[in-house]
Order: C-alpha cells, then sequence, then structure tokens
C-alpha cells in the first residue's frame, strides 16, 4: 500500500523526540519480525502510546497497524492522519469489522497494534485484557509480540493536562518474546499468559526506570507512587462508563 502519510508522521515525530531530549530506551527490537505478519500487543498508560509501541518496529523497518478506537477516525485533525497511515478504526458496536480488517492486514504480511486492555490504565498496571489478539493470531497464522511502555503516561494520560513539550523525560519499550498460539489452544489460557508476560515486562520497566521518585502521580501505589489502585482504578472507570452513557441517553 502506499505510504505517503507514515514516514513523514514518523519523521517529525522523531525530530521532536530529539529536539526535546526524549531518553528513549528500546530493548528487544530484534524480536519484531522483519517480514510477515505479526500482532504487536501493548499496554496502554498514555494517548501517545501508538506512537512508541510503533517505535519498537523501527529497526525492523516495519510499520505497525494500530487498532483504535472510531472516534479518534471522526477526529478532524487525527482522522485523516489516522486513515493516512492505513490504521484501523474499531466502533465497539460493530467489532466484526475492525477484527476483519486487521485479519486481512495480517494475511497481507503486517504488523497489527493492539492494545488489548481497551482503555489507558489508570493505575499503570496492566488490566485485564480481551482474547481478541490471541484469536486473529490464531486465524492469521502469526505470532503475537507482547511489548511494555513506560514513560509515556508523563506527556499525557488520562486525567492530567497534556505536557507534551517536556524535556528530558526517559521512555522505556520493551519488547518480550514471541508467543505462537495455534488452533485447538485454550485461548482463555494464552491471553492470560499473554497477560502474565506483559506484565512482567512492564514491572521491569518500571524497576530499572532511571527516575524512581516517591509519591509522584506518575508511580504505581505498589511502587511508592499516588496512582490509583487498580481496585480505586475500575470504580472510576465504570463512574465513566455510566457517565458516557448517561450522556448518550440524554
Amino acid at each position: 500500500m502506499a505510504e505517503i502519510v507514515y514516514p513523514p508522521v514518523i519523521g517529525a515525530a522523531r525530530t521532536l523526540f530529539r529536539a526535546l531530549d526524549l531518553k528513549i530506551r528500546v530493548e528487544g527490537a530484534e524480536r519484531i519480525p522483519r517480514t510477515g505478519g505479526a500482532v504487536l500487543v501493548s499496554n496502554h498508560i498514555s494517548y501517545l502510546d501508538f506512537i512508541f509501541a510503533g517505535f519498537a518496529a523501527l529497526p525492523a523497518r516495519r510499520l505497525v497497524r494500530f487498532m483504535a478506537k472510531k472516534e479518534v477516525f471522526d477526529h478532524r485533525i487525527s482522522g485523516p492522519l489516522m486513515r493516512g497511515m492505513h490504521h484501523i478504526p474499531v466502533d465497539r458496536a460493530a467489532g466484526a469489522s475492525a477484527f476483519g480488517a486487521a485479519m486481512k492486514a495480517l494475511k497481507a504480511g503486517e504488523v497489527v497494534g493492539v492494545f488489548a486492555e481497551a482503555t489507558i490504565s489508570r493505575s499503570f498496571t496492566v488490566k485485564d485484557i480481551k482474547n481478541g489478539a490471541i484469536r486473529m493470531a490464531v486465524a492469521a497464522g502469526v505470532p503475537v509480540i507482547p511489548v511494555a511502555l513506560w514513560g509515556t503516561q508523563r506527556l499525557w494520560t488520562k486525567g492530567r493536562p497534556k505536557k507534551l513539550l517536556q524535556r528530558h523525560v526517559p521512555i522505556t519499550i520493551l519488547v518480550g518474546e514471541s508467543m505462537h498460539p495455534k488452533r485447538g489452544d485454550d485461548y482463555d489460557a494464552a491471553t492470560a499468559d499473554l497477560r502474565t508476560r506483559m506484565a512482567e515486562l512492564l514491572d521491569r520497566a518500571q524497576r530499572t526506570y532511571p527516575e524512581q521518585p516517591q509519591g509522584v502521580w506518575w508511580q504505581p501505589r505498589h511502587l511508592g507512587g499516588t496512582a490509583p489502585t487498580p481496585e480505586e482504578a475500575a470504580q472510576m472507570d465504570e463512574a465513566e462508563a455510566k457517565e458516557r452513557e448517561a450522556r448518550r441517553q440524554a
């Protein structure tokens, strides 16, 4: 497919990263296959995660097609960019269409990016994940590659003001060993295994992060930060969902 938009966007992002002196550390990028389809599954802590998860695939010269909620494609600014980069819109009321588009991309040899938690984790831990990534990988006969991001939440996350021009922020991107689920496997068990791998990667990213302050909002509670616990975050997500549904029905 024609790549008119994606390369210039990557170039602009890399220029901005250098200007801001972001301290980006990538480990395991060699695990991204240089050819063929793959499902890249990342944790989700920031509105910018698709940029940094995609960054992990650049050494392999791969462009990741991310699955993202339809509303992003409807926006007057982000919409044309998302479509130009051939990302995949997800309408939660019609999920089969997104699954079909992802399958088509995987069978064409593309890397498809998935945020299996569906929404940003306010606790900065890995939430429960859905089995769609495993189902897609099995149906397409491609590997699943877990990825953990850390530091991106400091730039822009749910419930916090944007700090897009913050300088010198360390960003950690860890790519894990690929999984090869196959037909006949227990999809729920494979999904639980994937979540465990993602959680272990994230824990390593957090514990090896260059900055380890106590009492800051962007650290998870179990590491001395003030982020909501997973239980508190779940209650916040539920309240937000109820408010959104009430607005829809009004």
